[in-house]
């Protein structure tokens, strides 16, 4: 093995279903402790390329640990399920959960994963069956009902008075609190570590699992050290709506802080406050924490909508009020225009101007366009009859294959994309452009405006540059 592998003392046989974003730091991550596990895929496509050591997605540190798990042989990955749930056991079920027009995630794939699972079980041993994908509350119940299914419908009808014999295995809720970009280290390094279970058994097994975390008794990888005086990471045993409820109010908060701080923003231009003082001067308290206190264009990705989406169905299911979570959104959703506003100030006419974006991805340190303000700006810019350049580091080709109704003229760098332009609006903070020579990049422009939509950038350094300097409620 080498010599960064951490080998547990009692090894676990894991098996992940899923080998998405989730599911493939699980599986990674799970490996390096030294467990055996098992990743299965059925998209092909996708399968064919970790079996060749390609990741599909963009994260610090995934490919590194993926190829150091698998040239041990503690991960694998696989397309046959029946074999891998047969072999484990630990199963844990990350499929992705996406939200359906109505705001009702799409359950469809942990319904036939865990009809799989079902089908595969035997009696050899008892096995845990942990949800990891984010699933509404009471989803735990749910999926116990389809593994049962699952099993009944494999079973061969029993001789005359022969009983059956149900496999063992008990499901547990295991949420994810994973941020794109520090994927890797908010699993080795987790704020906490929530389990929601129905018996006592299943939480030992689930600390056995993650003793390595817990104690923190593992090498840290080269590209994910240890933070300085990290210690023992909290463990939380809960019952299985817990578990999962902890996930989406988790978020909810976090989507309603940001959109706090947008909507404080908003009124501090007006009255001629700055933002960016308020946020700090409030953010000192303890109560309220300094973290997603920055206004900017609002949040993006994969989880803050779709789960306040879920969280407001759920809610209404039961006739409960949800008018917090709404206005989050709400929030949210205006804030994107907020540089189309600040463009028309500064140029007046945007029709026949060329507007340069800055990233593409919802936040720095991925390639992902989910629900990115990105492409909000870029389709209402391309509506007003503007030419629009973006460049992002990473997310350039993501956007072209996803967004191919987007005439958008991709860049390969800083440099091209001022070349011309009339202004320029920062989307993504990503650390190049905080370090760009701006005094360059001024003399490459039309007219050398920018609109800070994350507040990232230094407002004396762009306006010693030449710049006219445009930030969010300052």
């Amino acid at each position: 093995m080498g010599k960064d592998i951490t080998v547990q003392k009692e090894s676990l046989n894991v098996c992940v279903i899923g080998a998405g974003y989730v599911g493939l730091v699980t599986s990674s991550c799970l490996a390096y402790f030294g467990n055996k596990v098992t990743a299965v895929e059925s998209n092909r496509m996708r399968l064919e390329k970790l079996q060749k050591g390609i990741i599909p997605f963009y994260e610090p540190g995934v490919e590194e640990l993926v190829k150091k798990c698998t040239q041990t042989g503690n991960l694998e990955f696989s397309s046959d399920i029946e074999a891998a749930v047969k072999n484990s056991d630990i199963i844990f079920i990350a499929v992705g959960t996406p939200s359906q027009p109505n705001g009702e995630p799409d359950l469809s794939q942990v319904s036939q994963a865990a009809r799989s699972i079902g089908g595969a079980l035997d009696t050899s041993r008892k096995r845990l069956i942990i949800n990891k994908s984010t699933v509404p509350v009471g989803s735990g119940n749910w999926v116990e009902m389809l593994i049962t299914q699952g099993i009944e419908a494999m079973q061969a009808v029993p001789a005359r008075g022969a009983q059956k014999t149900l496999p063992p295995f008990s499901v547990v809720s295991n949420p994810e609190f994973l941020r794109e970009g520090t994927a890797i280290h908010d699993t080795l390094y987790p704020d906490r570590i929530v389990v929601g279970a129905s018996d006592a058994e299943s939480v030992e097994t689930m600390k056995q699992l993650y003793k390595p975390i817990l104690t923190q008794s593992f090498s840290a990888p080269e590209f994910a050290p240890r933070p300085k005086d990290f210690s023992d990471v909290q463990f939380i045993s809960t019952d299985l709506a817990s578990a999962e409820m902890i996930k989406y109010s988790a978020n909810a908060f976090l989507a309603l802080k940001i959109s706090f701080a947008n909507e404080i923003a908003n009124i501090c231009e007006k009255v001629g406050a700055d933002a960016r003082q308020v946020m700090k001067g409030i953010g000192l308290d303890k109560r309220i924490g300094k973290l997603f206190l920055n206004a900017g264009i609002g949040w993006g990705g994969s989880c803050f909508k779709k789960d306040i989406k879920a969280l407001i169905e759920v809610a209404h299911e039961y006739n409960s009020s949800t008018s917090l979570l709404e206005a989050s959104i709400s929030v949210n959703d205006r804030q994107r225009h907020i540089p189309i506003s600040k463009l028309q100030e500064a140029l007046k006419i945007i029709k026949g101007r060329t507007i340069g974006l800055m990233g593409l991805a919802f936040k720095p340190n991925t390639d992902d366009l989910r629900d990115a303000p990105s492409i909000t700006i870029a389709h209402q810019l391309l509506k007003m009859g503007a030419l629009v350049k973006a460049y992002d580091p990473v997310a350039n080709d993501n956007c072209f294959h996803e967004h191919p109704e987007l005439e958008i003229v991709y860049c390969h760098d800083l440099s091209e994309l001022a070349t011309n332009c009339d202004a320029l609006i920062l989307v993504t903070e990503w650390d190049e452009f905080r370090d760009a020579n701006w005094h360059d990049i001024a003399h490459l422009m039309k007219k050398p405006i920018i609109i800070d939509g994350r507040n990232f950038l230094s407002e004396e350094l762009l306006t010693t540059a030449g710049f006219t300097y445009r930030g969010i409620g300052h």
